[in-house]
């Protein structure tokens, strides 16, 4: 570690001379970032061998998140921030004439991510590191990312997203500890010489899993966890006879069918080859980290019948539920376990938490697919489904329908989410609601069979990225008026509720806020030549697109302000500049269209001399983390509009909360414990409740063409959505599919019903808005309460009452 200014100097001169065999002269910026995160990552590797000395040691307990997602965004500022170094990195880069802001934009955001799952265990990480819990990341290192998103003409384009291009600093290779994962082929039980039972695999596809470990270093302590990431190679490069007689495709067919299940994230599942990588995707990292977890432990300890003394491995929704019988391959296949004595270690190691109610979101698998490629893994699933259905008919007396619901093969599905609560000892929610909706809807069979399974565990943020690093100026104006304190303990941010009606706070939280909407405005200008004004509204949503989203709600909307002003262009309404950012997946063509939606709702303002001085729309493309944190710090409202019932939690929104924005939101997910926290004058309420929609849902009885007929608002938009007279460049059909989705679909997430209560909570936030001091304590009770929301206090209750760790401080290395 460097203690001075100079020591840095030194040391980085030496650094750039050695790793890159250049001078600094001849340098480029991205030599010189990698050359600076080599430094920091070495002054990281110490506390990092020593944290797994120490775990090792004391036999410490530990868990590993399984996660298919891991958006962890930028590391080099925040390691240098956890470290303490930054100011003595900047100082000396700045003697040798080298920006540090310069090189902070070198790195790429990691492409292991796309949304709130994934940024969810990348917060996760970053706690259990901070408070000092043994927890470590498992997922894939996807060579590429989801996709870049470019937005031309109003259309949204793929392109490649290869975030590796420029090699990643941050990780090492481990091949010593690859392992094997076996795919395809032929799989059965036969006996030995013994006369027990053991399994044969002939014939499978060999993809050798070689590990990536990354450092999640803790806030100023002395521990660093592992992000381990897997990526897919060929035992052989390629058949060297084959290619010798000229048959080059061929001789390297099995490497790349190989090395594409690590090569992109979430490849597009419209057809049966990329439904089956995605397959091969979840049961190679499965695979993978579970092995590995096994061989570390025995070479510790003697009898992996400890194992769920001192392993818990939690699953991040659906995507790592084979681990349930993965792990029973090994305990029965490779430790000769009996089948009891497999699954009660499994059942005790194993957590689940799930993410969604929508049941379309609720993984299922062809049995023939799920089969050919895992033949043996089918064999342990069908023989779980077996007894467990056996359960259900000693409970259930033959309830056929009850037990097929319940079942986890049925209707030639091999059905994930049953698998993993099955097979698990605790079954999370990530809000209130939405466990109560699990308990009581979706999984109500699975909650009356084992309710001592179910639990809540609202979602949480790091305040530390999102607070500390996104917007430092906020963060230095709280602690100016409650201390540091709540850098450690975010819960006493509530501290501020002393300042709430102090018109000196507020004004300073007024002039942090124009300032970071200054610099987003100029980020906009830059990126999409709109001209925004600072002093208007910015009214936000960045999230996957996705109709239960209804960024269309919000589309709608912005067209009703368009028709009033048309009508009246004197009409007094707060000037509004309307922010969206998220991507639609590649095959969600309804998603896409509310992109060009969107976008053409820009052109269309923005072309308008008049309108556009009161109102812009603007389409943010490529979102991520980095482009986030410009976003939060920037946000007046938050729009949190999701159908009620359909949100599990949402973390956003709570980012937004954090940085002062207020929510306009319906009653779904964790917005509901935010306006408990806040207050209902704190947070703008409209739309259905849950109870409403759910009873629409199961009784029916909403009819969308009422809404069209009695409100002539709703007539109008949908009417110049379908007659094209409103966007006369745009072909007629990509709009009509809005209103067939809307009236002809009968209106599945509800925006017509919500429409006039959307409408009129936001005249609601623009009234609100004119009142500086009544916004101004609007926006100091949202971030005064947002401390709740912290993923620290999340880890504290998973760590006490699901993965039962306890804190182990490494100790400084000496």
């Amino acid at each position: 570690m460097f203690a001075t200014r100079e020591d840095f100097i030194s040391a980085y001169k030496r650094r750039c001379t050695a790793l890159l065999s250049k001078s600094l002269a001849d340098a480029t910026s991205v030599d010189k970032y990698v050359a600076l995160a080599s430094m920091i990552r070495e002054a990281m590797s110490e506390k990092w061998v020593n944290t797994n000395d120490t775990y090792l040691k004391n036999e410490s307990r530990q868990v590993y998140y399984f996660s298919l997602e891991f958006l962890i965004g930028k590391f080099l500022e925040t390691n240098m921030q956890y470290l303490g170094v930054e100011k003595i990195c900047s100082e000396g880069l700045e003697e040798l004439g080298i920006s540090l802001e310069e090189l902070i934009e070198c790195e790429p955001d990691a492409g292991l991510g796309n949304g709130g799952l994934g940024r969810l265990a990348a917060c996760f990480l970053d706690s259990l590191a901070a408070l000092g819990y043994p927890g470590h990341g498992c997922g894939i290192r996807y060579k590429y990312g989801l996709f870049k998103q470019q937005v031309i003409d109003g259309y949204q384009v793929e392109l490649p997203d290869n975030w590796l291009r420029l090699s990643n600093p941050w990780e090492l290779r481990k091949p010593e500890k690859a392992v094997l994962v076996k795919m395809g082929g032929n799989a059965w039980m036969e006996p030995d010489e013994n006369g027990n039972l053991i399994c044969r695999h002939e014939g499978f596809l060999p993809v050798v899993a070689v590990p990536y470990d990354m450092p999640v270093l803790g806030a100023q302590n002395n521990t660093v966890n592992t992000l381990r990431l897997w990526s897919a190679e060929s035992p052989d490069s390629f058949d060297f006879a084959m290619f010798s007689r000229g048959e080059y495709v061929s001789a390297i067919s099995n490497r790349y069918e190989i090395e594409a299940i690590s090569e992109v994230l979430y490849p597009d599942d419209s057809n049966y080859k990329n439904r089956l990588l995605r397959l091969k995707q979840q049961y190679f990292f499965v695979s993978a980290g579970i092995q590995s977890i096994v061989r570390r432990f025995k070479k510790k300890h003697e009898d992996i019948r400890q194992l769920p003394e001192l392993i818990a491995i939690h699953i991040n929704d659906t995507h790592p539920a084979l681990a349930v019988p993965e792990l029973m391959r090994i305990l029965m296949d490779d430790e000769y376990f009996s089948w009891d004595e497999a699954w009660d270690i499994t059942t005790k190691v194993i957590a689940y938490t799930n993410h969604t109610i929508m049941p379309e979101a609720l993984e299922k698998w062809p049995v023939p697919l799920f089969r050919e490629l895992l033949p043996r893994i089918y064999m342990i699933v069908e023989e779980i489904d077996r007894r467990f259905r056996q359960q259900l008919n000693d409970r259930y007396h033959n309830d056929t329908d009850k037990i097929n619901w319940m079942s986890i093969i049925a209707d030639s599905e091999v059905r994930m989410a049953n698998l993993a609560v099955v097979g698990s000892y605790s079954v999370n929610g990530v809000a209130a609601v939405h466990t109560e909706l699990l308990k009581h809807v979706v999984m109500r069979d699975h909650y009356d069979f084992a309710p001592h399974k179910f639990n809540n565990k609202t979602n949480g943020i790091t305040h530390r990225r999102w607070l500390l690093k996104a917007n430092p100026d906020l963060t230095d104006m709280i602690s100016e008026a409650i201390g540091d304190g709540w850098k450690r303990n975010p819960a006493s941010l509530s501290e501020l509720m002393r300042f709430i009606d102090d018109a000196s706070i507020q004004e300073k939280l007024h002039e942090i806020k124009r300032f970071d909407k200054e610099r987003l405005a100029d980020y906009i200008k830059r990126q999409n030549d709109i001209i925004v004004d600072p002093d208007s509204i910015f009214d936000v949503q960045i999230k996957r697109i996705h109709a239960y989203k209804r960024q269309h709600l919000n589309a709608l909307h912005i067209q009703h302000l368009y028709n009033k002003l048309l009508d009246n262009p004197d009409l007094d309404i707060q000037p509004h500049t309307f922010i969206f950012a998220g991507k639609a997946a590649p095959s969600y063509y309804f998603a896409k269209t509310i992109i060009k939606y969107i976008s053409e709702l820009a052109v269309l303002i923005d072309n308008h001399p008049k309108i556009s001085q009161k109102l812009k729309v603007v389409f943010l493309e490529n979102y991520n983390v980095g482009l986030a944190e410009l976003i939060f710090p920037a946000s007046d409202v938050s729009e949190q509009i999701s159908t009620a019932s359909k949100e599990a939690s949402g973390t956003g929104n709570m980012k937004f909360m954090l940085n002062g924005a207020v929510t306009i939101g319906t009653n779904d997910g964790a917005n509901i414990e935010i306006r408990e926290r806040v207050g209902d004058n704190n947070f703008v309420l409209f739309g259905y409740s849950v109870e409403e929609i759910v009873a629409y849902l199961e009784k029916g009885g909403y009819d969308a063409r009422e809404f069209v007929r009695k409100d002539p608002r709703i007539a109008r938009l949908l009417t110049q959505l379908d007659s094209g007279t409103l966007f006369p460049n745009v072909p007629r059909e990509d709009f009509q599919s809005i209103v067939r989705n809307l009236v002809d679909y009968n209106d599945q997430f509800f925006l017509l019903g919500d429409f006039d209560s959307y409408v009129r909570a936001h005249e609601r936030v623009d009234m609100l808005y004119r009142k500086k001091p009544v916004w101004g304590a609007m926006s100091l009770t949202n971030i005064a309460m947002a401390g709740y929301f912290s993923s620290d206090i999340t880890i504290e209750q998973y760590a006490k009452e699901i993965w039962r760790l306890e804190k182990c401080d490494p100790g400084a290395v000496i």
